[in-house]
């Protein structure tokens, strides 16, 4: 009937004449054919609506006909554009709405009713009062949609409605029903990080993907142990290591290497300490209370006895525990693997192998220091200090220390807080070795009670170096700079000590070095109140504890302004990663007085957001970039825009675009640096053609920030995967060589030289690990490092954020065994950049001679003498033989680099490149090679997780057959922990005796082959 009215209906006239009839069946018949005919004859059925609505009000009429009319109504007024209205009225149609129909009504009313549904569970949530103010109709709609999707097997959908709904019950229902449960738990997480905003909710969601993990036949606990990171219980992280570690299965093990691995690329020492010391105390229990069944309560009782000890002297315990347990292999084998694993959670594993991987990869040009040294001229104290910051940035975690030693005389030229920055520089070069840290720095440092008589310059700088030596592993330095600091007044060796504890300690909210921290800040000296502030921030990072009003109420009270910006920055490091708890304190500083307290809430608003994307925080920053009336302050809300975005790094060049080209050259500074530090290492097109106007502005300092954020961009990349790369660097040998050119850019360019080069070409800065986890040190660096605006010392704090590109294979062993993969792009893509030539001589070949003839006859027979001492005690390992065939990072870096350039040319010219390169283990793989990372079918060794960088432990599949080791001719003699060979006593007892003559531990080690 309605078919064949609809052929020759011209008017909804006669059927609307019909809703007025007193017969319920012609009412009826009325309302089913207008709601097909609804989409032509709306404005007419329009003009009706009273009459419907009455219908659907009318309690005599049928339930049926009731939703009818109500399913009418919704669509008229959908046409009409009111879809709050259209929606109520939806809801009273009750299953007449069809949530599985096609049509565009429906569509936008679902999207309508999910934005309601999501508004009022958000309400409710936040006023912990659940589920009050819903309309059970509406949460029937969402529930029907969310059953609807599971059903068509659209998983990813659904989880994304009731993660957005807050419906955990419906996202467990999701994953546990999808066909392919690990991906979509994967997914969930990555969905948590990406969208969830509200740090609480965020917990919720992940703490429902662990019990989701666990319930699983194969648990994987590389991705349970990352969530509960994120909820911080390192009471389950201890007790799934303990699990795997006491696996007969040696693969598990591994896996728990693996695990340790990936917590310690966090960065978060506090926790990772935390986990470590709980496996200890687990030893001491008896084993039934921690997992039933693994061994007899006897057992763990003898072990309480060393259990104690086992924190400070895992290598000891580990010799008592084999004692005791000759008798049970179990725990012989528990004992072994427990002793690695602590090493691994404590940082020395990982710090040991990067600086033998820095070590002996170095590819740092010394040509470039030596043409920034000649062009700057003595009187400018900057660009001097700018020359020893970049050597410490180009060499930093490598060790090598040559360009200072063959430049003493003009480095001695440093007075006062230049010679208090040389000698941090030190620190930089060998950060992470923790071994012999003390006696690096031994001539520098203050000379207990007599006074030594060295310069107060040089003690504050070493202690300030010991800590960047330890960033974030400072176990073994706290006590030692604890008693530096108390037992001087001297404000500029309490400058040093404030800086080197906070950098030690970073995160453990230790209270008793709070204590002297504090006791310093109460002298209300400038120079020492101001490194005291950085410090109590750098100590308690991300804790968010009381002590920020402690410290805001000082900062109220003194009249020094160092001291108040020391304190600003601070109080913005306790809320670190916090979010939204972090909103009153950056209410409070952001509506200050004070432009320098409004200035440390745009770092809170920067360091509680970090890499969050968060639109509220965002809005913020751009609000205060616009409209504050101090240039301080409106500079670092664009800047910490870089903090906030750089888990999305394409998006910054876009929000900062406009910024860039603002009239004020504050603004402008800060985009530069907002993009440098979001899309730090990423090499990203967008960025550098914005960074690129910037590099020629017409303010000096425009100039200088533009210049270091285009290092920080391109660090890493090369002039084959990017030609602008090549034409920055010489831009940048340009600005240093023109005797015209203004400090402030002269000095930017002078950094930017070092910070493209960093360690040795071969680190980048990071500031997520490749779990999406943020690093906490890397981003803590940055922050500090962004302060050097008016404090340059602090501009060392870079080296914070560098990460080594390279990929280090491990065994069960954690040594580094030989074996070869794929790199699936052209070698030239990837590969050092060539090293600069001196302008007369033609040959490449000489170039190292060049460089390092500098050294005096005396320096050289020494070296002769330490060679061949090194040769011949080497001569005798069998690994020698092996490292020899390698020819790779086995020579000493000088031959090494004078064989990379005597070859490379003649191969290009002869034969077209390859389109793929063997990597052997360990290699150099930069951020952008690492999506053609592939390994071999055939391989020895198998990955325990694909990963293409980064630490990666490997299963041997020939675990009967011999192993090749690399890496065995770094400085590892002097780093290792129990370097017992006779070679290793020999190069310690040298670097021992070459620590009087002058700044120069790492010599022996340089040249062994």
């Amino acid at each position: 009937m309605a078919a064949a009215a609809a052929t020759m209906v011209s008017s909804a006239g006669g059927l609307l004449a019909m809703l007025n009839e007193s017969h319920p069946q012609l009412k009826y018949h009325a309302l089913s054919n207008l709601i097909s005919f609804v989409d032509q004859f709306w404005p007419e059925i329009s003009t009706s609506v009273p009459i419907i609505e009455s219908l659907y009000e009318d309690e005599e009429f049928g339930q049926h006909q009731r939703q009818l009319a109500a399913l009418l109504v919704s669509k008229v007024f959908y046409y009409l554009g009111e879809l709050n209205d259209s929606l109520s009225y939806a809801l009273g149609a009750g299953p007449l709405f069809d949530v599985s129909e096609d049509s565009d009504y429906i569509h936008t009313l679902l999207s309508k009713a999910i934005d309601e549904y999501v508004s009022l569970r958000s309400k409710a949530a936040e006023s912990s009062n659940e589920a009050a103010m819903v309309d059970p109709r509406l949460e029937a709609i969402v529930e029907r949609m969310l059953d609807k999707c599971i059903m068509d097997g659209k998983y990813q959908q659904a989880m994304g409605i009731a993660i957005e709904c807050r419906r955990l019950d419906k996202l467990e229902e999701a994953i546990t029903r999808s066909d392919n449960v690990h991906g979509t738990l994967a997914y969930s997480i990555n969905v948590s990080h990406s969208f969830v905003y509200r740090r609480e909710y965020r917990q919720e969601v992940l703490r429902l993907l662990v019990k989701v993990y666990e319930k699983l036949p194969s648990p994987d606990y590389l991705s349970i142990c990352q969530c509960l990171m994120f909820l911080d219980e390192p009471g389950g992280v201890a007790n799934i290591l303990e699990r795997l570690l006491r696996s007969e299965n040696k693969e598990d093990a591994l896996l728990a290497f693996q695990i340790a691995f990936d917590l310690v690329e966090n960065e978060h020492q506090a926790f990772l300490l935390n986990v470590r010391d709980r496996l200890s105390a687990l030893k001491s229990l008896p084993s039934e209370s921690v997992q039933p069944g693994y061994s007899d309560p006897a057992t763990a009782q003898n072990e309480n006895s060393t259990a104690r000890e086992d924190v400070q002297m895992t290598d000891e315990s580990s010799a008592v525990t084999k004692s005791v347990h000759e008798a049970d292999p179990k725990e012989v084998m528990y004992a072994e693997r427990l002793t690695k694993i602590k090493g691994i959670l404590s940082g020395e594993t990982s710090i040991q192998l990067t600086l033998q991987f820095l070590f002996s990869y170095n590819k740092s040009d010394l040509l470039i220091l030596k043409t920034i040294k000649q062009s700057v001229e003595m009187r400018n104290s900057v660009c001097h200090s700018a020359t020893i910051y970049a050597n410490a940035i180009m060499h930093a975690g490598t060790t090598v220390d040559t360009f200072l030693r063959d430049n003493l005389d003009w480095l001695s030229r440093a007075t006062n807080w230049a010679k208090f920055s040389a000698t941090a520089g030190l620190g930089v070069i060998h950060r992470g070795h923790l071994q012999q840290g003390r006696s690096l720095m031994a001539p520098y440092l203050p000379q207990g009670g007599a006074g030594g008589g060295g310069s107060p310059y040089s003690e504050g700088g070493a202690l300030y170096a010991l800590g960047l030596i330890h960033a974030n592993h400072g176990e073994g330095i706290k006590q030692f700079l604890r008693d530096s600091l108390r037992g001087t007044n001297v404000e500029v060796i309490q400058h040093g000590a404030c800086l080197g504890l906070g950098l030690a300690a970073l995160g453990t909210a230790d209270e008793e070095i709070y204590d002297d921290i504090k006791t310093v800040l109460y002298t209300d000296s400038a120079v020492a109140g101001e490194a005291a502030g950085i410090s109590m921030g750098l100590l308690m990072v991300g804790t968010a504890s009381e002590k920020a009003s402690e410290m805001l109420a000082y900062a109220h009270e003194t009249q020094h302004e160092k001291i108040i910006r020391g304190l600003a920055l601070g109080i913005a490091l306790t809320v670190y990663g916090r979010e939204e708890e972090a909103d009153t304190l950056i209410e409070q500083m952001t509506r200050d007085q004070d432009p320098i307290l409004r200035y440390g809430g745009m770092y809170a608003l920067a360091l509680a957001y970090r890499g969050t994307a968060n639109n509220k925080a965002i809005r913020q920053l751009l609000h205060f970039a616009v409209s504050d009336v101090s240039d301080d302050v409106r500079r670092t809300a664009v800047l910490a825009l870089g903090f906030v975005l750089y888990s999305e790094p394409e998006q910054t060049p876009r929000i900062v675009s406009l910024l860039s080209e603002s009239y004020n050259p504050h603004v402008r500074y800060g985009a530069a640096l907002a993009v440098g530090i979001s899309c730090a290492g990423t090499g990203l097109s967008e960025a550098i053609s914005l960074l690129e106007p910037l590099t020629s502005d017409v303010v000096d300092f425009v100039r200088q920030g533009a210049l270091i954020a285009m290092a920080m961009v391109m660090v890493q990349t090369n002039e084959a995967s990017d030609s602008r790369v090549g034409t920055f660097r010489r831009q940048l040998e340009k600005i240093i060589l023109d005797k015209h050119e203004d400090t402030m850019s002269k000095m930017g360019a002078i950094l930017a030289s070092g910070i493209l080069d960093a360690g040795g070409r071969n680190v980048t800065i990071r500031l997520l690990s490749k779990t999406k986890h943020d690093k906490v040190t890397a981003v803590v660096g940055l922050a500090v490092f962004s302060q050097f605006w008016y404090w340059y010392p602090l501009i060392y704090f870079v080296s914070l954020s560098f990460s080594p590109t390279a990929f280090i294979g491990l065994n069960y062993d954690l040594k580094v065994p030989k074996f070869e993969f794929l790199s699936h792009a052209k070698p030239s893509l990837f590969e050092y950049p060539k090293p600069t030539t001196v302008p007369t001589t033609t040959s490449a070949v000489k170039l190292p001679t060049a460089v390092l003839s500098t050294s005096a006859k005396a320096k050289a027979r020494a070296k002769k003498e330490a060679e061949q001492k090194a040769n011949a005690e080497k001569s005798t390992g069998a690994e020698s033989s092996a490292a020899a065939n390698t020819g790779k990072g086995k020579s000493s870096s000088e031959k090494d680099g004078e064989a990379m350039q005597v070859d490379s040319p003649p191969e290009k010219k002869s034969e077209p490149e390859p389109s793929f390169g063997i990597l052997t283990n360990p290699a150099r793989v930069v951020p952008a090679q690492e999506k053609f990372i592939k390994f071999l079918e055939d391989s020895r060794y198998v990955p325990v997780k694909l990963a293409p960088s980064g630490f990666v432990l490997l299963r041997d599949l020939c675990p009967n057959e011999p192993e090749v080791l690399s890496l065995t001719d770094a400085p590892t003699s002097t780093a290792s922990p129990a370097g017992g060979s006779t070679a290793a006593a020999g190069q310690q007892s040298s670097s021992a005796m070459a620590v009087d003559d002058e700044p120069q531990p790492p010599q022996p080690f340089e040249y062994s082959s």
